[in-house]
């Protein structure tokens, strides 16, 4: 026996998919597809926090700008030049020191989008009988289990 996949709740062998209390032979299964589900409030959560984090990141350089074009047009008018680099390069400085904090919200940006934005599911058909074997909002988790789904079918048929 050769295990494809296995977590908590899922487990896929070159014998039987086993998910959602269901528990299918390899051997009876004529065709596997995947298809979207209803959206769920978990996923419309992810979505609004990335939207809110994506607002968060870009309104800090976009206020520098500003700033930085308001100095410089002051600076211009008084012709005075110098408090205005000065005040410049304390914003770059402390730009610069303060970017590896950055890390952590890209982060989880990055996991953000690996999860995806939609609910999936995954269908069997054997004995003549469609049957939904796993719903999950992960994007990653999903395209794990459907390819180890599909290496086992295409393993059994050889």
């Amino acid at each position: 026996m050769t295990l494809y996949y296995r977590d908590d709740s899922v487990q896929v062998t070159s014998e039987a998919i086993r998910a959602g209390g269901h528990v299918v032979p390899i051997a009876d299964v004529t065709y596997v597809w995947h298809d979207r589900g209803r959206t769920t409030m978990a996923v419309r959560g992810r979505v609004l926090g990335r939207g809110v984090l994506v607002l968060l990141l870009s309104l800090p350089p976009l206020v520098a700008l500003v700033c930085v074009l308001s100095l410089a047009w002051s600076a211009q008018d008084r012709g005075d030049w110098v408090p205005a680099l000065v005040v410049l390069a304390a914003c770059v400085v402390g730009a610069l020191a303060l970017a590896p904090f950055l890390e952590l919200p890209l982060g989880w940006l990055d996991r953000s989008y690996e999860r995806g934005n939609r609910v999936h599911e995954l269908w069997v058909q054997h004995h003549g009988r469609e049957v939904m074997m796993l719903r999950t909002p992960d994007a990653l988790r999903f395209g794990q289990i459907y390819r180890a789904v599909q290496r086992a079918v295409e393993q059994h048929d050889r």
